[in-house]
């Protein structure tokens, strides 16, 4: 975190069960629980957005086809492979 933009604590409760896997899949990527739990909360807030742009879009539009809903996954697909076959970040 810059200097200029100190970092907020943040208390929470979580059952045992996630605790355990939060743990272990921060220790995995080599992240403080913290650095984890804020990706995490990104990803999700992603999610939630999309979520609710497809929403909006559904209501203006009409819901999607099946035939629409098929390509994006394709889509997705693809774009997952592409993904794989680049270099991964280092921390």
């Amino acid at each position: 975190m810059p200097r200029g933009s100190p970092a907020l604590k943040l208390a929470i409760t979580v059952d045992r069960n996630v605790h355990a896997k939060v743990l272990k899949a921060a220790e995995r990527d080599h992240l403080s629980v913290s650095a984890w739990m804020t990706e995490a909360a990104r990803r999700q807030l992603v999610v939630s957005a999309g979520l609710l742009a497809v929403a909006k879009w559904e209501t203006e539009h009409g819901e999607l086809t099946s035939v629409e809903l098929h390509a994006a996954r394709v889509r997705l697909a693809d774009s997952g492979r592409a993904k794989a076959t680049k270099k991964p970040r280092t921390r």
